[in-house]
């Protein structure tokens, strides 16, 4: 082998050389899109949890060559994909569901359901906010068969795909993760990142929906303090609901579990060692870990697509819906308690904890400076996320 030769062989084996064939083009764009998320992960704070190892993620996979010493697929004669390197041996975490249920266990751990036991018809406006995932799963079937569309895309839009978009109106990342790993994996990357991008926005998409759909005056109520919940109710609150939700929805078994577990964790005040751990080292480790491999799914070729950009306007529509869903419950709850609830805290039904609470009661307080919402909003916020759990299972239910 002469100089030239090795030279040549080096040059096709650095990463560099890819971007030169077809299609490189296509990296050097997710790349700038991943130094933007991390931007903005960084600087603008927008959910930089999560944020941060997702564009890092994403950063990876598409360095040309990187992909295949990362996350290496493989597939067997009947279409079973098996993963390798390091990324893709981390992948089974997200492909079988664990990750997102850990997450939903620390979560529990962290959660005081008080607000929700003191108020419990608040579990309705939880309910009510998740009218967007469904309204958007519709929405996104009627998109699918729409004449010329599917020749647009490439393929229609399934039902399983349908449902995976529409769990981002929960406002939940890791629910959205699960659903979209077991229903249309390959659109996971943008489903995840169009998630979490909407949860961050959550101050910037929900003051205009609320104040669009209230009056001043009914944005002014002060809610009467809660009662206090004692530690039994707060004991036994996790044990009723994981019966009840799991014998009506078994399949959302995984996510309700995981998160009353938690809970009951928390609440029993006897492991404070293993709460400490669930709250914090825990939540962080699986937290870098599913961001990561989440962002790893994001290549290219699956990234750029038309599809994307649907997923993408269909989110933020959802987003829009389950706010606008459970303020107008909320209207609802205000006129039939004559006034006695602020429809406002309707819009914290989604499962953004505590962000939409914090919305709901930074708006409350310039309506009001004697205003103090957070609380009675965080009631149908938690309520949120149970609603997404159980939404998700009807899904899963359905289509898995």
């Amino acid at each position: 082998m002469n100089f030239q030769e090795l030279l040549e062989n080096f040059w096709n084996s650095t990463g560099i050389a890819g971007f030169f064939v077809d299609g490189g083009w296509k990296n050097l764009i997710m790349i700038a899109i991943a130094c933007v998320l991390i931007f903005l992960a960084i600087k603008k704070g927008f959910e930089p949890y999560l944020l941060l190892p997702i564009a890092f993620g994403m950063l990876l996979i598409n360095l040309p060559g990187a992909k295949a010493e990362l996350f290496k697929t493989t597939y067997d004669a009947d279409g079973t994909a098996h993963y390798s390197g390091l990324i893709g041996t981390l992948y089974y975490g997200v492909k079988l569901g664990i990750y997102p249920c850990l997450i939903f266990l620390c979560i529990g751990a962290t959660t005081d359901f008080g607000p929700l036991i003191a108020n419990k018809k608040l579990m309705l406006l939880g309910a009510a906010a998740q009218i967007g995932i469904f309204l958007t799963f519709i929405s996104a079937i009627a998109i699918g068969k729409i004449p010329g569309v599917e020749s647009v895309l490439g393929s229609s839009i399934t039902a399983k795909e349908a449902a995976s978009i529409g769990i981002i109106g929960g406002a939940d990342g890791p629910t959205a993760i699960l659903v979209t790993s077991k229903l249309a994996p390959e659109l996971l990357g943008s489903i995840s990142i169009a998630a979490y991008s909407y949860m961050a926005l959550v101050p910037v998409i929900f003051p205009p929906i609320i104040k669009l759909l209230t009056t001043k005056k009914e944005r002014a109520i002060k809610m009467e303090q809660t009662r206090e919940v004692s530690k039994r109710e707060k004991i036994l609150f996790p044990i009723i609901v994981t019966a009840v939700v799991l014998l009506l929805v078994p399949s959302a078994a995984p996510l309700i579990g995981c998160l009353m577990l938690g809970n009951l964790i928390k609440e029993s005040g006897v492991v404070p060692k293993i709460t400490e751990t669930l709250a914090n080292s825990l939540m962080y480790i699986v937290t870098i870990l599913l961001g990561v491999c989440v962002g790893a799914t994001a290549s290219a070729e699956a990234f750029l697509t038309l599809k994307t950009i649907i997923i993408f306007a269909l989110g933020i529509f959802a987003f829009a819906v389950s706010a606008a869903s459970g303020v107008l419950a909320g209207k609802l709850m205000c006129w039939l308690t004559k006034g006695k609830v602020n429809p406002m805290i309707g819009a914290a039904g989604v499962s953004a904890v505590p962000m939409a609470a914090r919305v709901v009661h930074n708006i409350g307080k310039k309506e009001n400076p004697d205003n103090y919402l957070l609380m009675h909003a965080m009631g149908p916020n938690v309520a949120g996320v149970i609603g997404s759990a159980v939404a998700a299972g009807l899904l899963l239910l359905l289509f898995a």
